[in-house]
């Protein structure tokens, strides 16, 4: 079947859809630890790249890869499949292995991931207790759920694939350090940031990876799925170091608000899904809270941002 227009589109599958945080939350938590295994083996295997851009995983058509890891003379991928949900681990020899994702335990899956690792050859050590979450437990000994929900891993999909390309057409608009549009597996949220250029004060009492991560001015934008106080999926935007004033500002659109507790903008995930045109909607909160963030932290918006061809 050829799609050839939006109805098409919508009639094979919502680019929007539900994705509400109390259905799903065992199936969340289960992939947040999943993705972390992943995310920790190509954090042990690749160089430090300036504020951890050799960690994230990467949204394709199908769902999460870690893209291609060097490793003896090779390289492997790995992949979280959730049309035919399965995990896969590709070697660019053309070897691979792969299991089926089904309800079971972190510790369960975790056991099978190293084993796949070992079957193909890599020896890789990796620290097995999860990070940015509140009271972690090792992988190997979580059993608190048996679950997933394919339905619910389809829908993540669709709007992580929905949220990226909005976020890149966001990103191209800005010629300064830009970064890929990309997805941390450690607070699980496909983010983007934009940088001024200039070096951010210390950070005193600052932890490596938050030293790292905040070495610069940057205004961060991006999804998740909700949690901490935020009791369904929202997009989010920042700067850090936050200019004063911006927490007045008065930003686009008008259901999009400052969330004093997190430091940030939010704007409700299933407000813009309802849209007519969620692309839109979303393009005007992400450009309007970058607008005001960057006036008031007096970015060079001249040199930094792409001027249309109309200019």
């Amino acid at each position: 079947m050829e799609l050839t227009n939006r109805a098409d589109l919508d009639a094979a599958g919502d680019s929007w859809p539900p994705l509400p945080l109390a259905e799903w939350q065992p199936t969340y938590h289960n992939l947040h630890m999943w993705t972390q295994m992943v995310g920790k083996v190509r954090l042990a295997l690749t160089d430090l790249t300036n504020h951890w851009w050799n960690v994230p995983l990467y949204v394709n058509a199908r769902g999460l890869t870690s893209s291609a890891i060097p490793y003896r003379g090779l390289a492997f991928e790995m992949q979280f499949d959730f049309c035919e949900h399965k995990f896969r681990i590709d070697r660019s020899d053309g070897a691979h292995v792969e299991m089926g994702l089904v309800p079971c335990t972190v510790a369960e899956f975790y056991a099978e991931f190293l084993l796949l690792l070992r079957s193909l050859g890599i020896e890789v050590s990796i620290h097995s207790k999860p990070v940015e979450v509140a009271d972690p437990i090792p992988f190997r000994e979580d059993r608190l759920y048996r679950a997933y929900d394919r339905e619910a891993a389809e829908r993540l999909r669709r709007i992580l694939l929905s949220c990226s390309t909005v976020f890149e057409h966001f990103r191209a608009g800005f010629v300064g350090k830009n970064s890929p549009v990309h997805f941390f597996w450690g607070s699980f949220d496909l983010a983007v940031t934009r940088f001024s250029g200039r070096r951010a004060p210390e950070r005193p009492g600052a932890d490596a990876i938050t030293r790292e991560a905040y070495s610069h001015e940057v205004i961060s934008a991006g999804w998740w799925p909700g949690g901490n106080g935020v009791d369904g999926p929202a997009f989010y935007c920042y700067a850090a170091p936050e200019p004063a004033g911006l927490r007045s500002s008065r930003i686009r659109p008008g259901a999009a608000y400052y969330d004093e507790r997190l430091g940030e903008f939010l704007l409700m995930y299933d407000r813009v899904r309802t849209m007519a045109s969620p692309e839109d909607y979303l393009l005007e909160f992400l450009q309007s809270t970058y607008e005001s963030a960057a006036e008031l932290a007096g970015w060079n918006r001249i040199e930094l941002e792409r001027r249309s061809a109309a200019a």
